[in-house]
């Protein structure tokens, strides 16, 4: 299976994935720290894919998405975005808006304390 072919089914078959550097549990660049972070705190089920473990994904995401840096979120099959879009879309309400749209289960109340912290 080759590298395209492997992004693409880990993106469909997964409602949240986030290819990074590291994993969730234990990042590895503070880019992917922050995205990992935001997703934990909200509670969100994600898959992670550790870009490091494997050059051809690593370079096969940024062209899978046509974008050049790493992290990338998926939701449902759709690319959202790297660390600043994501941090944006939190601190906006647009990420909220986003999983509701989508049915992504997260915490609500945990999503209001971040924007009350940075507001």
């Amino acid at each position: 299976m080759s590298a395209q072919d492997q992004i693409k089914d880990t993106v469909t078959s997964n409602d949240v994935v986030l290819f990074m550097k590291g994993t969730k549990t234990m990042p590895q660049c503070g880019f992917s720290s922050r995205v990992a972070g935001v997703l934990n705190y909200l509670g969100v089920e994600f898959a992670d894919v550790n870009v490091l473990a494997d050059p051809e994904i690593r370079q096969g995401i940024k062209d899978y998405s046509d974008w050049p840096t790493i992290p990338q979120l998926y939701v449902k099959g759709e690319f959202v975005g790297g660390c600043d879009i994501i941090t944006e879309m939190t601190l906006s309400g647009e990420l909220d808006q986003l999983f509701d749209n989508k049915g992504v289960a997260y915490n609500k109340d945990a999503a209001n304390k971040i924007r009350e912290a940075n507001g």
